[in-house]
């Protein structure tokens, strides 16, 4: 009977929290369909007449919102996923593969960048960039993404590559390989769930980003998505319908890399970098 009890009420406590996640969804598809006035009378009701001008109206505004800031994201949140992907990982080879008092020193010092949020560091890493000029350019944003998020990177390769046999770095040795040639073509391969884990993790992080995007980059030269849905919003209305496409359509790269790599991102959390 106990058991019964709490098979049932685990059931009960996971379709809550299915539909407390699901909420925004719900609301995000349901209002993209509706006129504005019917958006602000009742946001969370069915549209009754099913109308397509808020995606059309987001798509050929004429200062281009959607395609620029979109265009801006993909560019920024790429190359910085590149940088931080290379970087991270052949620190973390470096790490794990020279156990010593000074290896462990410094991937302490490493992962004690996990514990800092962006907001304390903001305005010195605006005075940084503002001293290197690098303030407003993307440039600028995509130096502090790598500085800020190396740290994890570096966090879940070293656990990964403690899964993988020194014995492979041996025999690559005998035949001749040095240590950057048997990186690149041995051990990086073998890196390939943990790079998912890696790619869908910071990937999220630089592309749901607000806050520093809006500081760093600035109005004038331009907008990543998130900025571009805060655009959206007028000074004196707001037009909840083309808000909640573009919204929509700021989540549909996330989602689409989420489902491409979603089988190895699994296997990278369950099987190595989580070890170590």
């Amino acid at each position: 009977m106990s058991s019964k009890w709490l098979s049932r009420a685990h059931k009960i406590f996971t379709i809550c929290i299915t539909l407390v996640f699901f909420l925004p969804l719900y609301l995000v598809l349901v209002n993209i369909f509706k006129e504005n006035d019917k958006i602000m009378a009742n946001p969370l009701s069915f549209p009754s007449r099913f109308t397509l001008e808020n995606l059309k109206g987001i798509i050929t505004r004429p200062d281009q919102l959607l395609f620029t800031s979109m265009w801006n994201s993909v560019v920024i949140t790429s190359i910085s996923l590149l940088v931080i992907i290379v970087s991270s990982s052949m620190v973390a080879y470096y790490l794990v593969r020279n156990d010593s008092k000074k290896t462990r020193f410094l991937l302490l010092f490493f992962l004690f960048g996990l514990m800092v949020p962006t907001t304390i560091i903001l305005i010195p890493v605006v005075k940084v960039l503002m001293a290197t000029h690098l303030m407003s350019s993307k440039v600028g944003l995509i130096v502090f993404y790598m500085g800020y998020y190396v740290p994890f990177g570096i966090f879940m390769y070293s656990g990964f590559i403690r899964t993988i046999p020194r014995e492979l770095d041996e025999a690559a040795s005998i035949d001749g390989s040095g240590p950057l040639r048997t990186f690149w073509q041995i051990i990086f391969p073998l890196l390939g769930p943990c790079t998912s884990s890696v790619i869908i993790f910071i990937g999220l992080w630089v592309w749901n980003d607000f806050l520093n995007p809006l500081i760093i980059i600035g109005p004038i030269k331009g907008t990543t998505i998130t900025a571009g849905i805060y655009r959206v919003i007028g000074q004196f209305s707001v037009n909840w319908g083309q808000m909640f496409s573009m919204m929509f359509l700021a989540s549909l790269p996330i989602i689409v890399l989420y489902l491409a790599l979603q089988r190895q991102f699994v296997e990278g959390i369950t099987s190595g970098s989580l070890k170590g």
